[in-house]
């Protein structure tokens, strides 16, 4: 018989509170393992004895053991974190502006806030407060931190408060958080099957010096590698990260790799992806680099009008490391194209010997470079699928998802 989905619901001190009470009774009556963790504030909304007869299991509402005669010390403790690691889904409902405040500057001064530090499993907040305290710019800066960190937020409805205050603010019905949980569930499948793998990641622009003091380039800004490379960290890969110059923070638990010129990122790609599951080349390489480089900075009066530079083709980065492909290892390649030449795009995916490649219009409004959304096309012998417009971090989210799929197809 499968596991039983372990689900931790974590309850803040709102007068939402009671709301979670059907939830974690509908969760158990559908052959989920329930762990409610309260903090101390949630307990004066609601007695813990009511959610451990709803789910038939502990509540857990402080660090220390609550009962020192069967368990003492830090094995106790210990015990209650080890919630962390079995959770398949943590539900935060209802969230408070003080406990979203705490989660998004890494505060761990209670059970709930550690849990969430210490898990990978995957994070939903459903907030519920006052309309003001919901639009203030300090809990809405909050939200974004705790989107970037990849929690998922679960939006608050409009209506009247408790408060007699009408505004959005609301916690969501059993329903949507019901839903949101089961989707989590799906995702944590996908998560599970990059736990483990090594994927190496191209991510950024490269430069070609054509004096000490010029260089090709382009507009790339790595947001689309780097993206990646956190989503596929979060759910347990060994990223190695190969990036061209950018001003981006190297994602946690990834290691990183920086290198300047395209026959760099090459040399580093040609030496990590034979130790890889997974290759993904989502930087933006230089296609041509002068043949020549000056020693000295060019001089305006040094030239006779117009300055001529000789440019030879770079490696094709993916294109030759797939050659090498073995039976296990996945390669997934990015084509920026204008114009809507997604056959480009299908061309090159057949050319170079992927397993997918993601195209994208740059032309198009809210894709390409340097910007934090993109829209693409997924294209694998499968499908071709057009996603709409997304955050760069949702676009990486599916990537995975879609990896995760090859994955467990294989095996």
């Amino acid at each position: 018989m499968a596991a039983k989905p372990q689900i931790v619901l974590g309850v803040t001190g709102g007068i939402a509170a009671y709301k979670i009470c059907e939830l974690a009774s509908r969760l158990t009556q559908e052959n989920h393992d329930v762990h409610v963790v309260m903090t101390e504030s949630a307990t004066r909304f609601v007695a813990p004895l009511t959610f451990q007869a709803l789910t038939q299991n502990a509540v857990h509402t402080s660090l220390w053991p609550e009962n020192s005669a069967a368990e003492s010390g830090v094995a106790a403790a210990m015990a209650h974190i080890d919630l962390a690691t079995r959770a398949d889904v943590i539900l935060i409902a209802p969230a408070t502006a003080d406990f979203i405040a705490k989660l998004a500057h890494g505060l761990a001064d209670d059970l709930l806030s550690t849990l969430v530090l210490a898990t990978r499993a995957p994070v939903l907040v459903a907030t519920a407060m006052n309309p003001a305290m919901y639009e203030h710019p300090a809990t809405q800066r909050n939200l974004q931190i705790l989107r970037e960190f990849g929690y998922q937020i679960i939006e608050p409805e409009s209506g009247r408060m408790a408060c007699e205050h009408v505004g959005v603010g609301r916690l969501p019905t059993t329903e949507v958080l019901r839903n949101a949980i089961q989707n989590a569930q799906n995702i944590s499948l996908s998560n599970s099957a990059l736990a483990g793998k090594k994927i190496l990641i191209t991510a950024g622009p490269t430069r070609e010096n054509i004096d000490p003091v010029r260089f090709i380039s382009n507009r790339s800004s790595g947001k689309m590698g780097y993206a990646l490379a956190e989503i596929a960290a979060n759910r347990g890969a060994e990223v190695t990260l190969i990036s061209g110059p950018t001003r981006l923070s190297t994602p946690r638990g990834v290691s990183r790799i920086d290198v300047v010129s395209t026959q760099e990122m090459f040399d580093a790609t040609m030496q990590h992806a034979p130790d890889c599951d997974i290759i993904i080349a989502a930087a933006a390489p230089a296609d041509f680099a002068p043949i020549e480089i000056s020693a000295q900075k060019i001089k305006k009066q040094d030239t006779v009008g117009v300055l001529q530079l000789t440019l030879s083709p770079t490696p094709d980065i993916i294109a030759i490391a797939a050659r090498e492909k073995k039976p296990h290892q996945i390669f997934i390649g990015f084509a920026a194209e204008t114009n809507s030449e997604i056959a480009e795009a299908q061309r090159k995916f057949a050319a170079k010997n992927l397993d997918a490649i993601v195209f994208n219009d740059i032309t198009q409004d809210g894709a390409g470079f340097d910007i934090d959304t993109n829209r693409v096309t997924w294209i694998s012998p499968t499908e071709t699928a057009a996603w709409p417009l997304l955050s760069k971090r949702e676009v990486a989210t599916r990537i995975c998802d879609k990896i995760a799929e090859v994955i467990l197809h294989l095996r």
